[in-house]
């Protein structure tokens, strides 16, 4: 007999997300954007920005409130899927 999984995380809670892409004017409101469609709380200074030693790309940063795992299943999918994202963790 197989036992329901647990979940690892407690919601609500902060959660990290970091967002790398090449660097553009646009890209850290353009994140903030995306994310807070699925996370309206979130705030500018939950948003934290630093520069690849090259300055050819950007990190961000991103920590959301999260109300549950298929919300931060829906923020990973929008965010993988956006053409400016080159990785999500």
């Amino acid at each position: 007999m197989t036992q329901p999984s647990k979940e690892l995380l407690e919601f609500p809670c902060r959660f990290p997300l970091k967002i790398m892409g090449e660097r553009h004017d646009a890209f850290a409101t353009t994140i903030y954007e995306v994310v807070r469609v699925h996370a309206p709380d979130l705030a500018p200074h939950d948003v934290v920005q630093r520069e690849s030693s090259s300055g050819r790309y950007l990190s961000l940063t991103v920590t959301v409130t999260a109300t549950s795992r298929a919300q931060l299943d829906t923020i990973y999918l929008a965010l993988t899927s956006h053409h400016m994202v080159k990785v999500v963790l």
